[in-house]
């Protein structure tokens, strides 16, 4: 979940239902114990104003502290981010989610020492409220790249007002379907439903309401078990991070075809493979590099090969990196060749739109086939190159 970018509706909705009920549920202890939010900070802001002008010193202080604490979350996740950027992590945003599994851990143990029923104040106030806002300000910077900003799950405001534009959409549409004659209705209703408009309402919904469910179960928690209250939501946070951890991840290396250098002199063919994790091999491949591959190809390649059949249990997050590589290297105008596919992983490329990307002559069963068939494109485009023009 937090190995790579989430693009597609699948991976977004997952982390938002995943991380939003821990923001609410983190929230709404820090209001049980300290008496403030934490998940947000638009109101802590309007507060710090009106505390300032009413010269309420102290309370404009804390207030600030809230502020930069929720800052300074956000700039760990950015320095964590680009750290295992720069150094070539597959799984770079498993470190600032771990970071934030670390605070939200800190928190559960002032929340073990406090006194069911009385607000924290003091030194205490501060560090259950300052690990807090930081977890949930690493928490919205993070989620937010992961997301390319599509899924914000420390707060509603902004997904309340998306929703309330989405359903407006959606409501529009749907009266649309309703003039439409009876023999379309159906046809178009369930076209109006795989419309990402559609996809687009059921994540802003499914933001809200997990949020709302970590609310409620934080309260529960509190009352039945207040010292043990922060315990599920840090311990939750943990064990997805250590299943990331233990997810096999499949690496593409150039794929060696000396052997058609004399056909190709230009170089223009090039040719890949998807080579599993041999520690694991038999485990549900992740592929989180499949679109930044598509990105740094040679300039001079123009056909290119891709041979995923040594990684048969491709998971579905991968199935949905390699239609956006497949999109990738379309917009440069390069022709692909794939090969290697199982039945069920061409059936999910044929569901998300495969024939627009890739021509089902250029999909082969082996790698030696996709090689020869990349060999014939390359041929085609000599071909017409030195075709006399009219």
């Amino acid at each position: 979940m937090f190995i790579s970018t989430a693009h597609s509706f699948r991976q977004q909705a997952r982390l938002a239902i995943t991380l939003a009920w821990v923001a609410g549920y983190t929230n709404i202890l820090s209001v049980l114990t300290c008496g403030h939010v934490t998940s947000h900070v638009s109101g802590t802001a309007s507060e710090a104003g009106r505390f300032f002008v009413e010269g309420l010193w102290s309370a404009a202080g804390f207030a600030l502290f809230l502020l930069t604490m929720f800052l300074i979350g956000a700039m760990i996740a950015g320095l964590a981010t680009e750290v295992g950027r720069r150094r070539g992590w597959e799984s770079i945003y498993v470190l600032p989610m771990g970071i934030e599994a670390l605070l939200l851990s800190g928190f559960a143990l002032f929340v073990e020492q406090h006194t069911a029923g009385q607000a924290a104040h003091g030194a205490r106030l501060y560090a259950m409220t300052g690990l807090a806002s930081m977890a949930m300000g690493l928490q919205n910077a993070t989620v937010t790249h992961i997301s390319g900003g599509a899924v914000r799950t420390t707060h509603v405001t902004g997904v309340l007002s998306d929703l309330g534009f989405e359903l407006a959409r959606f409501l529009l549409n749907i009266a649309d379907v309703r003039r439409a004659r009876l023999s379309d209705a159906a046809r178009r209703l369930i076209a109006l439903v795989r419309e990402p408009e559609a996809h687009r309402l059921m994540l802003l919904a499914s933001i809200m309401l997990s949020f709302a469910f970590g609310a409620a179960l934080a309260a529960l928690a509190y009352e039945h078990i207040p010292v043990f209250a922060m315990i599920p939501a840090a311990a939750f946070l943990l064990l997805m991070i250590a299943a990331d951890l233990f997810q096999p991840i499949a690496r593409i290396t150039p794929a060696n075809i000396e052997h058609v250098a004399d056909l190709d002199p230009l170089g223009t063919l090039a040719a890949y493979k998807l080579n599993p994790d041999r520690s694991r091999p038999h485990g549900v491949q992740q592929v989180p590099n499949l679109v930044s591959w598509s990105q740094r190809l040679p300039a001079k390649a123009r056909v290119i090969v891709l041979d995923v059949g040594d990684a048969h249990g491709l998971n579905m997050d991968s199935i949905d990196e390699l239609q956006r590589a497949m999109a990738s290297v379309s917009l440069t105008g390069r022709r692909l060749v794939i090969s290697g596919l199982t039945h069920e992983q061409l059936a999910q490329l044929h569901r998300a739109g495969i024939d627009e990307l890739l021509d089902p002559a250029n999909v082969c069963p082996d790698f030696d086939l996709a090689v020869a068939r990349g060999l014939g494109l390359v041929m085609e485009q000599q071909w017409r190159a030195m075709a006399p023009r009219e």
